[in-house]
């Protein structure tokens, strides 16, 4: 165990292949097409024998949508707004006719160049009469980009193995991308080292953002959930880093989604699966206590689509449910994970396994309608509705947890009008999202605790620290937390403009009225903290809220974005991709906020802070002394280099810089905390010391709710109650990414591989961070690795001063490759392989925005980034067997990552975080397989039978381990060693039933 210990707180087409393999070390990684916002695609290319009337019509195969574009002077086309899917090109010059069909995907830019002198791009060129077309055989590919983007396909998403129906799992198979499923069955995605948090979701065109609670997008911040019907999406894109300038308020991946469309024939689906315990192998756990746990997934849906009006109007509609059983089991904090017959014994019944309950429906709708050869609309639905039994697993017993549900509508109204040299788009968005969370069960909660100390010559005794073993008894949070509002943005993009090369310019803004709101009472319930090694039955602390002084905050923001973007394409060879956008938001309950006098007053008036290292009038609040953040300028430029002017081998790079936003969650705590009187005391008793201040002796009145009123009511100051402050000027977290790479497409087999390698770096910095203000009399912070426990001095009855500022940051650099042969139906087989390296780094663990041991972050120094595997590798594969059968199959390994640990083994006050390696680990390891056969009953009904087994070898991937070693008088010893909750499932087998008609 690696142990690193911080203070806590063919001929020339050959030689091509050879050359270019040569450039790039022979490194790998799939190629991707141009991205917009939009998710509409663009073809464009040369008609080198264009007369004056040469046109070109691309028309939709499916849906009849059709756009037509006359041919510049020099026979250059541009045919933008198309939506993703199989086009017709047909070509009429010189009098005489021809056609081609080609694919394009969601927001790509692809160059199809038609005439007997044009540069053949990659594939066969297939002559049609006097015009030539040349293009690959199949989808047509873009490679003359520097952003760092991957394609996702509909079959990729169909066909590959899945422990959810989310269609965001499939993203892990991207280079940096991680898809994460927790012991809990919730999920989230994150890329690099960046915060989840700083990801985005573009379903058309429209941002799901987050704005209050973390995840990223709305309803991913602790669910089991699926943020859209997979059923519903067509396919998508995943860029990691230097998008263009259309992409608003992501600082990590962006993911660019296109949903299904109707044609002009009615279809239809549906689907059902289904897995339970029987189904499953026994985890470690379950072989342990020798009986299985109560598990069942069953997920069922339906599409229908088709025409309203023949080549004009269509339809789509979507439902998906979703109900699950997870197994949760309770697991000891501390250095108790093995110690049960330890724990009082009212208690040790409590450590067991739980059954959560998790129900979500899902609906999508979408109408189409295109007017004249102009004009096409589109109205979208979206509703989602959650509820589950949650919080429950870990250290928290059944009865201290929660009942949680969230609620999602959005509608989109999308007008999109075609010129000949430009194209508009107009969409106007509203959305409603919340999330809610009561507790189980009311009354009081009990919390035992490992709270070893140490008592001066002086009589002083102090924690080194104050770590959860259980929770019981009645819950500690209730809250009403979301974002509703409308927006309004529009998008123009002027075609084929001629000066030294041709530019497409793209300029954009964007205009958003959205209502915040953050309700939240913690806790809801007094809890009482017991210390096992002193006494189990009169508590060493308490905190409780009165429930009369309010708890919920609103804003009202508005949000302003800008943006122009110019792909420039210079000649052959070069292509530049020069952006620069701009954003402003208003956030009023934080502009306006007055810190409450009687706070200010004994902050401002406490000689702790004379000599302090901060000042605290830049916390304290006039209500005219904060302004919003006004420097979100954010450059996005890149360039590639086409070496042969193919659009074979081409060297592409770039610079960016992207803000994101500070979630209301963490900016509301402020006003939460003054305005919620939340109150913290701890109490001296035979057995118990004071460990914190305030301090008083226990009274057994104080375990009434009189006792307590009582309390607060009698002290100075603020009685206990907690303050929180965000710094008048506050920054907005963004990050500086730099890339270089190569893109190959290379010739083996009579197929087409898309290769490509790139080396990033990508820097995050400003990220929202809350500190300790507590200082000793003579200014000086508290001793590291004692503030686990409470502060020792604070302001007249104050409890703790947290501080909210910037200070997180992480930085990764990365190499990443893939090698892809995309599926297609005429060679019946597909493959891909992604590898990433990573040496990122951190000066906060993952996903922790509290940093209370040290007087600023500078004292954390940094880290080797936890959960964030040094090397990955994932490997995809499709295959066509006989007789209509599939096969999938999907390996995902990667190696150990880093765990946070605690070391109270100095013998002093003093603990510290070291980073530890654990032993005999691989890291994570999972091979998963899915075979579907397709029954022809005869009819246009067709059945499919689906079988698919996660984690076939079962592998065992553990996600927590014990990371306290107790003190010298007391060892731990599990420490370092697994907790038993697992980070995959154990061997699962799943069956589904399908139709399609």
């Amino acid at each position: 165990m690696s142990v690193q210990s911080i203070p806590h707180a063919g001929s020339r087409r050959f030689n091509r292949s050879v050359l270019a393999c040569a450039l790039a070390g022979c490194m790998l990684l799939g190629a991707a097409p141009v991205m917009a916002q939009s998710t509409a695609a663009t073809l464009r290319g040369q008609v080198s024998d264009a007369s004056a009337d040469t046109t070109i019509t691309v028309t939709n195969i499916a849906t009849g949508f059709s756009r037509t574009v006359k041919a510049a002077a020099d026979g250059a086309y541009n045919a933008a707004g198309l939506p993703p899917g199989s086009y017709k090109v047909d070509v009429v010059s010189n009098g005489q006719a021809s056609s081609k069909t080609v694919t394009l995907a969601v927001g790509q830019t692809a160059t199809l160049n038609l005439g007997e002198t044009a540069a053949a791009p990659a594939g066969d060129a297939t002559d049609l009469g006097a015009v030539k077309v040349t293009a690959a055989p199949s989808a047509l590919v873009e490679t003359r980009t520097s952003e760092n983007a991957t394609y996702i396909s509909n079959v990729q998403i169909e066909r590959l193995p899945q422990a959810t129906r989310n269609f965001l799992e499939v993203a892990d198979t991207v280079p940096s991308v991680q898809f994460i499923r927790g012991s809990d069955g919730n999920t989230k995605m994150r890329s690099g080292a960046t915060s989840a948090d700083g990801t985005n979701v573009y379903i058309d065109g429209i941002s799901q953002k987050s704005y209050v609670l973390t995840g990223g997008v709305s309803g991913q911040d602790s669910s089991r959930g699926n943020p859209f019907p997979q059923s519903a999406i067509g396919e998508y894109k995943v860029i990691t880093s230097n998008y263009k300038a259309e992409y608003d308020q992501v600082s990590s991946a962006a993911i660019v989604a296109s949903t299904k469309s109707g044609t002009n024939d009615f279809h239809g689906s549906f689907f059902w699966d289904t897995t339970n315990d029987s189904w499953r192998a026994e985890s470690p756990l379950e072989k342990k206590a020798g009986e299985r746990d109560d598990f069942a997934e069953t997920e069922w849906g339906a599409t229908f689509s088709g025409p309203i009006l023949k080549d004009r109007a269509h339809f789509f509609i979507a439902y998906e449910n979703k109900e699950y059983t997870t197994p949760t089991t309770v697991i000891p904090g501390s250095i108790y994970s093995d110690r049960v017959d330890e724990l009082p014994e009212s208690l040790q019944s409590l450590v067991t396994s739980y059954s959560t309950p998790f129900k979500e429906d899902l609906a999508f709708g979408k109408i189409d309608w295109t007017i004249g050869d102009n004009n096409l609309f589109e109205l979208t639905a979206k509703y989602r509705k959650e509820d589950e039994l949650s919080d429950i697993g870990d250290t928290t017993t059944y009865s201290h947890g929660s009942s949680n549900g969230q609620e999602e509508k959005r509608a989109n109204l999308r007008w999109q009008y075609s010129g000949q040299r430009f194209l508009n788009e107009f969409n106007l968005s509203y959305e409603s999202a919340f999330w809610h969370q009561d507790p189980l069960t009311d009354g009081v909660g009990y919390v035992l605790a490992y709270a070893p100390y140490t008592t001066d010559a002086s009589g002083t005794s102090t924690a080194s620290e104050q770590t959860t073993i259980l929770t019981a008894g009645a819950g500690s949070s209730y809250q009403d937390k979301g974002q509703k509002g409308w927006a309004v943005q529009d998008d123009l993009t002027l075609d084929s403009m001629e000066w030294h090369g041709s530019h497409t310019f793209k300029v954009g803004f964007k205009y958003k009225s959205v209502e915040l709101d953050s309700t939240q009472i913690n806790p809801a319930n007094p809890q009482y903290y017991y210390n096992i090694l002193t006494d189990t039955d009169t508590p060493y602390k308490v905190s409780w809220g009165d429930d009369s002084s309010g708890g919920s905050v609103v804003s009202k923001n508005k949000q302003y974005g800008v943006y122009l973007q110019d792909d420039w394409e210079i000649n052959d060879h070069w292509t530049l991709n020069l952006g620069v956008r701009y954003d402003y938001e208003k956030t009023p309950s934080f502009l306006n906020f007055v810190t409450p006098s009687d706070v200010a007053s004994a902050l401002q008036n406490w000689s702790n802070l004379d000599n302090a290292n901060y000042n605290i009038n830049d916390y304290i609040s006039t209500g005219s002394n904060r302004k919003a953040f006004k420097n979100a300028w954010q450059p996005r430029l890149g360039a590639s280099y086409d070496l042969f002017g193919d659009q074979e081998h081409v060297i592409y790079g770039g610079a960016g810089r992207a803000y994101d936003r500070n979630l209301f969650d963490y900016l509301a705590l402020e006003q939460l905390n003054n305005s919620f009187k939340s109150y913290s005391y701890y109490f001296s008793s035979a057995n118990n010391p004071c460990l914190g201040s305030p301090c008083v002796a226990w009274d057994d009145s104080y375990a009434t709710a009189e006792g307590l009123a009582a309390l607060s009511s009698s002290s100075t100051g603020g009685g206990g109650r907690e303050i929180y402050l965000i710094d008048n000027n506050i920054k907005v977290p963004y990050s500086d990414q730099f890339s270089i790479g190569m893109r190959n497409t290379l010739h083996f087999w009579n197929n087409d591989w898309f290769t490509d390698v790139s080396l990033s770096r990508i820097e995050s910095h400003d990220g929202f961070v809350f500190l300790r203000g507590n200082r000793l009399a003579d200014g000086s912070f508290l001793a590291a690795g004692t503030t686990s426990g409470a502060p020792s001095d604070s302001p007249d009855g104050y409890s703790a001063i947290v501080l909210g500022t910037n200070g997180l940051e992480t930085r990764n650099n990365q190499l990443a490759m893939k090698i892809e042969k995309p599926y297609d139906k005429e060679s019946g087989w597909g493959v891909s392989v992604a590898y990433t390296f990573s040496d990122a780094q951190e000066n906060r663990a993952f996903g922790e925005h509290y940093s209370l041991d040290y007087e600023s972050m500078a004292g954390y120094g940094w880290h080797q980034a936890a959960g964030i595997p040094k090397n990955r590798l994932v490997v995809t594969g499709i295959y066509d067997l006989p007789y209509d059968i599939s096969l999938s199959g999907k390996l995902s390994l990667a190696s150990q990552t880093p765990v946070y640990g605690y070391n109270c083994l100095s013998g002093s006050s003093q603990c510290y975080i070291e980073q530890f390696t654990p032993d005999n680990t691989f890291g994570y390891k999972e091979f998963s397989l899915a075979l579907n056969k397709e029954l022809d009953t005869g009819t246009n009904i067709k059945m499919n039978v689906r079988a698919d087994i996660i984690n076939l070898f079962n592998w065992v991937n553990y996600s927590t381990y014990s990371t306290d070693t107790g003190t010298s008088s007391d060892l731990n010893t599990a420490y370092a060693s697994p907790t038993g909750l697992l980070a995959s499932p154990m061997r699962t087998f799943k069956l589904s039933f399908g139709l399609n008609w």
